[in-house]
């Protein structure tokens, strides 16, 4: 009779002990169910990242509103096909410098063949295709300025863009992307549109050549007294 009370006192213990067990492990289960999922973390970081690569430092952006930062760099570019946004994005890796893109207000067609068009009629209009956003220079010694060439010239947005700004006492260090045109006229057109700034020797590249630009780019800035 002892011997069983004792089997069955034994057996009520081993039981409860499991039960805390299963209990305890549930806890650590449920925690870890809850916290952020690591593919996630690694997508905001990117997301997070894009934003301060488009977006100048310490800048506010609202639709239609200016932007500005605090760098005594920034790079102003325009890219259609992504080439001079490759070469741009590179610059901003060697230099620290901020970021502005030139978007049009309204959005040219994805179509090349369309483009073309619309570029000879622009160019031969002598148009100023609106930009969507507005930037903020008054802190920036130094404007890196980037776009294609079209048509032996740049887009007549850049037209748009050296109208709305007056660059007066800065440095402009201008780059370009091309089918092997490479500035055409376009370095005395933003002289005379600029007279009173500083511009700089440019750096041309082919379009093959923008993905890869790291070494030309390096080069570049240390010919014009701005590498780091």
């Amino acid at each position: 009779m002892k011997a069983k009370l004792l089997k069955r006192i034994l057996f009520a213990a081993l039981a409860g002990t499991a039960v805390f067990c299963m209990t305890a492990c549930g806890g650590i289960n449920g925690s870890e169910g809850t916290a952020a999922d690591p593919a996630e973390e690694s997508t905001d970081s990117q997301e997070t990242d894009k934003t301060a690569d488009t977006e100048p430092a310490d800048s506010t952006k609202d639709d239609g509103e200016s932007r500005g930062g605090e760098g005594s760099a920034l790079i102003a570019y325009f890219s259609w096909s992504g080439n001079t946004e490759a070469v741009a994005r590179e610059i901003q890796s060697q230099t620290g410098a901020d970021l502005f893109e030139i978007v049009p207000e309204e959005p040219y067609t994805e179509d090349y063949d369309e483009l073309l068009d619309i570029a000879r009629e622009e160019q031969s209009s002598d148009a100023r295709p609106a930009i969507a956003d507005t930037v903020d220079l008054s802190g920036y010694d130094t404007v890196y300025l980037g776009f294609p060439n079209w048509w032996g010239d740049m887009p007549m947005i850049l037209y748009t863009f050296l109208d709305d700004y007056d660059l007066s006492g800065k440095t402009i260090a201008p780059f370009n992307t091309s089918g092997g045109s490479g500035f055409s006229g376009s370095l005395d057109t933003i002289e005379e549109m600029e007279p009173e700034a500083e511009l700089t020797e440019g750096l041309s590249l082919g379009s093959s050549e923008a993905e890869n630009c790291t070494e030309a780019v390096s080069q570049w800035l240390e010919e014009i007294g701005m590498a780091q």
